[in-house]
């Protein structure tokens, strides 16, 4: 980062944007120009993790490459060995594909060339009319294997009649009428388990006979340069699917059935609250799980928000709550009716939390909207927001009650040598716990069960909701317990020191070679989900080395080990996509521990203010527009007490509590 796109610090600790900023296009164009991902393209499309026209009945896509075009949730949507099947099956359906389409304009094969095998659908696209008329389609062949290539080829029938040479090898067009027609046979074996006469599970599965024969290799192919794209965009298998990352697309357990074609339409609301809700949708819904969308795109919008919105009334309130409250922080809105709308849903939801505790019932609903409550809240707003609220701490001791109630923490501790699928619930009071307990000072409420699953080695699901590996959130669980022991002064400083080296060669043994840690996109411009965990845990791993030495007995930020960590965390940090396409905001709490023990002459000042300035008025919303307002008040009284030559630390729970900030900076 160059010293003239950094942004300066006043004296008063104060962050100035820098002085020359890159041109930017107004809001409006910059939106406009802004690549919008599909939200309900095809399920071939996004398995493919590729843009989706989502034209009916058949995408674009799936038509030129002759695949089947599924709007409805397939079978093996479902299944994660299935879905790894139906991914190498596309690979080969597009090979082929590509292959006939290039022998066929060089002129070497006729229009009788034997079409691809598209899922056993014919397409107008793959092959010809009369070729089409000669093969029936399979019963739910999408689950088929692909024709193996490296099988022997078959000359049993030229075996009979010698004077005819093998149509691979002979390239008289004489004997081509000789080569029977392509067909494909499916085979499909069911079998469901019953249990006191109730069906419970189902097993399906798929074996086929096919007499497909490759076209035959062309040595003298003419090499086309504009043909290169091919090479990489189709058969660099793990840019196009991610191969190599190797994700569960069906990782969470959650609390809703499989969603709706429509949900907004089935979404019930008055007429009045109807643009709140679009505004929702749009604008405020990408922003709460940007790692979940990553690793399980549309995920967020399909599985979470929407099927909670039509079945949890209190849930819906709130998101209607958090949507007035980013329009009036975005669009600058004053006056009475946008702070009625907050209050009125906000007191709604807080009424229907209220009736529904008292009556002891519905308690994944409630835990569902109480988590809502909290969580939604990191995404939008300004630190000056002064309506009346409930803080967030209280909200989650309402949520830690329930949690209790329903043995999730049991069920995960019960389950961890099992292939289970973490409840979603859970995963996000988990987040919220750990990184909240260091905001208060306290140890995490269910930190024994983070213990236990940290000696079991089992997962949360931390790192695919939130980008974090489980291990590290777990070892930051137990600095956050020494904190509050240290703070209730219930240890010496011998004892403290014993531990904080302990935990030390803890975070050791999380160690990663320094050359895994790269950009996350690929040469494609394609998200790499793993490669982004990595780097993000790097971040999460220094950002407690800090918070593990500032609990050192008279611990300086002056401290050279100190200065060193800060230089290794903004090295890692150019690592993070920046911007309002990244990820930023999802390591608020890393960039607070680390600011809060900068120095003004220190290299992550200037880092952040970049950031901030590629952010745009991004940078002034939600947990991260708080955390820059706190790090600037704690400078601030840091470089006056340098100044003064005191040496006093300043620590940031104390400004919040002096402010009077309930801030959750996660």
């Amino acid at each position: 980062m160059s010293t003239s796109s950094a942004a300066q610090t006043s004296k008063s600790g104060t962050m100035v944007a820098p002085k020359t900023a890159p041109t930017k296009a107004s809001p409006t164009k910059a939106t406009a120009k802004m690549h919008r991902r599909s939200r309900s393209g095809c399920f071939t499309c996004r398995l493919r993790r590729k843009k989706c026209d989502e034209g009916r009945s058949q995408c674009k896509a799936c038509k030129h490459l002759g695949l089947k075009c599924e709007y409805k949730r397939p079978m093996w949507w479902s299944n994660n060995e299935q879905r790894k099947q139906q991914k190498e099956n596309i690979k080969n359906i597009i090979k082929r594909t590509k292959l006939t389409e290039k022998t066929a304009q060089i002129g070497t094969s006729c229009a009788e060339t034997p079409p691809g095998l598209s899922h056993s659908l014919p397409t107008s696209a793959t092959y010809s009319e009369a070729t089409a008329r000669t093969r029936a389609p399979s019963i739910d062949s999408q689950h088929s294997p692909v024709y193996d290539f490296n099988q022997p080829l078959s000359h049993d029938y030229y075996d009979y009649h010698p004077h005819i040479a093998s149509p691979p090898y002979d390239t008289n067009a004489h004997y081509q009428p000789f080569q029977s027609t392509p067909y494909e046979i499916d085979i499909k074996t069911e079998r469901q388990m019953f249990v006191n006469d109730i069906p419970t599970r189902r097993d399906s599965t798929i074996s086929t006979f096919s007499t497909y024969q490759p076209p035959p290799p062309q040595p003298t192919l003419p090499s086309f340069p504009e043909d290169d794209w091919i090479n990489e965009d189709i058969y660099n298998t793990g840019d196009m699917f991610s191969g190599e990352e190797g994700l569960d697309l069906d990782f969470f357990d959650f609390s809703h059935g499989n969603p709706q074609a429509s949900q907004q339409a089935l979404i019930q609301v008055d007429d009045c609250d109807r643009p709140l809700l679009d505004h929702f949708i749009d604008n405020v819904l990408r922003l709460i799980f940007p790692i979940l969308e990553v690793n399980q795109h549309g995920s967020a919008r399909s599985e979470v928000i929407l099927p909670a919105l039509e079945s949890n009334r209190c849930y819906l309130h709130c998101c209607l709550s958090v949507s007035a409250i980013h329009l009036k922080s975005t669009r600058g809105l004053q006056g009475e009716q946008i702070d009625n709308d907050i209050l009125r849903h906000r007191c709604a939801t807080i009424t229907e939390l209220c009736g529904a505790l008292n009556n002891d019932s519905n308690h994944l609903q409630i835990l569902e909207a109480t988590l809502g409550m909290i969580f939604f809240q990191c995404s939008v707003g300004r630190p000056s927001d002064a309506l009346p609220d409930v803080p967030w701490h209280a909200h989650f001791e309402a949520a830690t009650s329930l949690v209790r109630k329903l043995e999730l923490p049991h069920a995960m501790i019960h389950d961890n040598n099992a292939q289970m699928h973490p409840p979603f619930n859970m995963t996000l009071a988990s987040w919220i716990d750990i990184l909240g307990a260091t905001m208060l000072g306290r140890s995490p409420q269910f930190a024994d069960t983070y213990r236990e699953k940290n000696q079991s080695g089992s997962t949360s699901g931390l790192c695919e909701l939130m980008g974090c590996e489980d291990s590290m959130m777990y070892l930051i669980s137990e600095i956050a317990c020494l904190d509050a022991l240290k703070s209730a002064n219930g240890i010496n400083d011998m004892q403290l020191c014993q531990l904080i080296g302990s935990l030390g060669k803890s975070l050791d043994t999380t160690e990663v070679p320094p050359e895994s840690l790269t950009w996350p996109y690929s040469s494609t411009g394609a998200i790499r989900p793993r490669q982004l965990s990595r780097n993000m845990t790097a971040i999460f791993r220094v950002a407690a080395r800090i918070y593990l030495c500032s609990l050192v007995p008279q611990a300086s930020k002056e401290d050279p080990t100190m200065q060193t960590l800060i230089e290794r965390f903004v090295s890692i940090l150019l690592l993070i996509p920046h911007g309002p396409d990244g990820f930023d905001r999802s390591i608020v709490w890393p960039l607070l521990i680390a600011g809060s023990q900068s120095t003004c002459r220190s290299i992550f000042r200037q880092a952040l203010a970049g950031r901030m300035a590629s952010l745009g008025e991004h940078a002034e919303f939600g947990s991260f527009g708080r955390m820059v307002r706190l790090l600037q008040e704690v400078w601030c009284q840091s470089d006056e007490a340098d100044r003064a030559g005191s040496g006093q630390n300043v620590h940031w729970r104390d400004v919040m509590q002096q402010k009077g900030w309930d801030f959750l900076l996660i």
